[in-house]
């Protein structure tokens, strides 16, 4: 290599050291570190296990279900819509290397994106994929399940209803509660511009409509399971649920914030052979002790991790707002940016490690 290549690389690596983490990550060298990370025949049988390829109306072999859920990838990555990731491909020879398609070869159109998405969605097919890459990442030493932390964010839709009132959200509480499901009231007071599957929140002062993602992580933040509810619901009468979507070994510590405290729950974490390390709260007429309130400080120096983890995601993939209408296509989005934070997190944990 010559003197001047030299300086043209020491230039090049100089310009990613000082450049923000989002324009690092269009770089080569990240999806060649993920392409050496995964095994991705693994993940191509699980895909094929949910999608068909066949052909297409012109009868043109269908694009492979793989390509298609790495474009996905790259969609989350980037914060990208269909349309925005079908133009990238076209114009960006990193994307198009990460996906191996030749200079000659187009992206798939939007049309074929969205319809996998819908595929995939319809077939329950994303926890099964979340979990076989998080194997491969434990398999790497980089995902280790010595302990779990839970929490849950809310996911505001846009889509919501005009004009809601404090006491029009009291009521719908109570239906829900209730299990009453009003159809015929929602269809009269809902547009088609409204997403009917989400739900209203009151958080302090403010009220917010959409969905409740709720993750387990392990001790460092990376994401073992996704549960996605309306935001409605109540974290602590959802612990059960939420932990059977991470498969946990047992005797490690499960470490939650003090809203999941309750009697209930406590029994469940002794039923299923976990530690209880939720936070304690301080009851009626009786407030912490010195010793719970030190405790308290110290397993919150491993639970805020997760809190990290809400926060990345919604800074690195513009995450944090629903970009799908219904509950099964949120889900979808919970859990591709959890695959997402994941592995953009993994080469520098494996590196850490070396």
């Amino acid at each position: 290599m010559s003197s001047f290549q030299n300086n043209f690389l020491y230039l090049d690596l100089l310009a990613d050291s000082i450049c923000d983490t989002r324009v690092k990550k269009v770089k080569q060298v990240f999806f060649t570190q993920i392409n050496q990370l995964i095994d991705w025949q693994q993940i191509s049988t699980v895909i094929d296990k949910y999608y068909t390829k066949g052909t297409s109306a012109t009868g043109k072999p269908s694009y492979d279900g793989l390509l298609l859920f790495k474009i996905c990838l790259l969609q989350t990555w980037y914060g990208l819509s269909d349309y925005e990731v079908e133009d990238r491909i076209n114009d960006s020879l990193s994307f198009s290397s990460f996906l191996e398609l030749t200079i000659d070869q187009t992206s798939p159109d939007h049309s074929t994106i969205s319809r996998f998405r819908t595929a995939m969605t319809g077939a329950g097919a994303y926890d099964e994929l979340l979990k076989s890459i998080n194997k491969q990442l434990e398999q790497h030493q980089i995902l280790v399940k010595t302990g779990a932390i839970v929490d849950a964010s809310i996911v505001e839709t846009p889509l919501k209803p005009k004009g809601k009132s404090n006491y029009e959200l009291e009521a719908q509480q109570q239906q829900e509660q209730s299990q009453e499901v009003p159809t015929k009231t929602v269809e009269k007071k809902y547009s088609t511009s409204v997403d009917i599957e989400a739900a209203w929140i009151k958080r302090g002062k403010q009220l917010k409509y959409g969905y409740k993602k709720h993750y387990v992580t392990d001790n460092e933040g990376l994401v073992l399971g996704v549960l996605t509810t309306k935001a409605s619901v109540n974290e602590i009468s959802n612990l059960e649920t939420v932990l059977k979507t991470a498969d946990l070994p047992k005797d490690i510590a499960v470490k939650a914030d003090k809203g999941y405290q309750s009697e209930k729950n406590n029994e469940l974490l002794k039923t299923l052979g976990l530690k209880n390390n939720i936070l304690k709260k301080a009851t009626k007429n009786k407030a912490l002790t010195q010793a719970q309130t030190d405790y308290n400080k110290l397993i919150s120096k491993t639970r805020y991790k997760i809190e990290r983890t809400f926060g990345s995601i919604k800074r690195w993939f513009n995450g944090g707002i629903a970009r799908y209408r219904g509950i099964a296509k949120m889900h979808t989005q919970n859990i591709m940016e959890a695959i997402a934070y994941n592995l953009y997190r993994s080469p520098g944990i494996l590196m850490s490690k070396a």
